[in-house]
C-alpha cells in the first residue's frame, strides 16, 4: 500500500461556498502555545477577522493548548487559503508577541465537511467540549478560549 503525505491527499478536492467545515490545525511539534491565554487571544483575534472579512462564518470554535477546531460555513475563497492565511497570520502575532522566530504551526490541516444528514449543533456541542474531555476545566463556562453562534 502506497504512503500518502497529507498534501497528496488535498488533490483534487475543492471547498464549496455554503458548506460547512469541521477544521483542525495542530501547533509544530505539538508546542501548547495556547495555554498563555493572551497568546491563545491572538489566533481567536485572527478567527474573528477572517469572519469580518467575509472568508468564514464561525459557527463555534476552541484553542486547545496545542490546536485548535473551528467549525465554520466557507463564504469566499478556498479552505485551503482561508486556513494558509488564519495560521500565517496568527504564527506572525505570536512570534512577535514571544519575541521568537520558527514555526508556530504543523503544515497542513484536517477538514471534514458536514453531510446534510449530520447535526450541526451536535458536532457544535462536540467540539466545545473539547476542554471538558481533556480534563482542563470541570465545566465549560470556566475555559476562556471557546465560543459558539448558539450563546
Amino acid at each position: 500500500m502506497p504512503h500518502y503525505h497529507a498534501s497528496h491527499l488535498r488533490h483534487g478536492r475543492f471547498s464549496k461556498a455554503g458548506r460547512i467545515y469541521s477544521v483542525t490545525a495542530v501547533t509544530h511539534s505539538r508546542q501548547a502555545w495556547f495555554h498563555d491565554f493572551y497568546v491563545g487571544r491572538l489566533l481567536v483575534d485572527e478567527l474573528r477577522l477572517a469572519e469580518q472579512q467575509g472568508l468564514a462564518g464561525s459557527l463555534c470554535w476552541v484553542v486547545m493548548p496545542d490546536h485548535f477546531h473551528w467549525l465554520l460555513r466557507r463564504d469566499q475563497g478556498g479552505l485551503g487559503s482561508l486556513l494558509q492565511q488564519v495560521k500565517s497570520r496568527s504564527a506572525k502575532a505570536i512570534n512577535h508577541h514571544l519575541r521568537r522566530n520558527g514555526k508556530v504551526w504543523q503544515s497542513g490541516y484536517h477538514d471534514h465537511a458536514l453531510r446534510r444528514d449530520e447535526a450541526v449543533l451536535d458536532v457544535a456541542r462536540y467540539i466545545v467540549a473539547n476542554p471538558l474531555r481533556a480534563g482542563l476545566v470541570d465545566r465549560l463556562g470556566d475555559y476562556p478560549l471557546w465560543d459558539a453562534v448558539w450563546l
